[in-house]
C-alpha cells in the first residue's frame, strides 16, 4: 500500500503543480456550463486537503483502523479521479503529450487507490491481527 499512495503522491505533485503553475494553458469550460468553475487557488487547497485525507488514512491504516482508513482513503483517491473532469472540457485532448500523461495516471492512480480502498474495507475484519481485535484484558486486583 506504501508504494501505491507513495506513487500517487508523487504524480499528484506533478499534476496538481503544472495545473497551478501553467493554469493558462488548460481548456477551460464556457462560461454556461453546468460544471462549477475550477480556480487556480482551488487547485492548490484541494491538493493540500486531498494530501491530508491520504496521510491521515495512511496514519490509521498503521493503526490497523482498516475500515476508518478505508475512508479517508476513498476520499483521497478523488484527488486522482477528478482529473477525469479535464476531459469534460473541449480541448483537453488537445494537451501536450506530456500533460496527457500526468492527467491520465493521476486518474489511474486514484482508481488503484479508490480499488485498494474498497478491497480494505471488504477485507478488513482479515486485515486485523487477531491480537487487535480481543480488547485488552483489564488488570487483575488482589483482593
Amino acid at each position: 500500500m506504501c508504494w501505491l499512495l507513495g506513487a500517487a503522491f508523487v504524480v499528484s505533485v506533478v499534476h496538481y503543480v503544472d495545473n497551478y503553475v501553467n493554469y493558462d494553458d488548460y481548456p477551460v469550460q464556457p462560461a454556461d456550463s453546468a460544471l462549477p468553475t475550477v480556480t487556480k487557488d482551488l487547485v492548490a487547497i484541494s491538493w493540500f486537503v486531498f494530501t491530508a485525507l491520504g496521510g491521515i488514512g495512511l496514519l490509521l491504516w498503521f493503526r490497523r483502523h482498516i475500515t476508518t482508513s478505508a475512508v479517508f482513503l476513498t476520499a483521497y483517491s478523488v484527488s486522482g479521479l477528478i482529473g477525469i473532469g479535464h476531459y469534460t472540457v473541449a480541448g483537453a485532448t488537445d494537451m501536450v503529450w506530456w500533460r496527457q500523461t500526468h492527467v491520465v495516471l493521476d486518474i489511474a492512480c486514484g482508481a488503484a487507490v479508490l480499488g485498494f480502498a474498497l478491497w480494505a474495507a471488504r477485507n478488513s475484519s482479515e486485515l486485523i491481527p487477531p491480537a487487535a481485535k480481543t480488547p485488552a484484558s483489564a488488570p487483575q486486583r488482589d483482593a
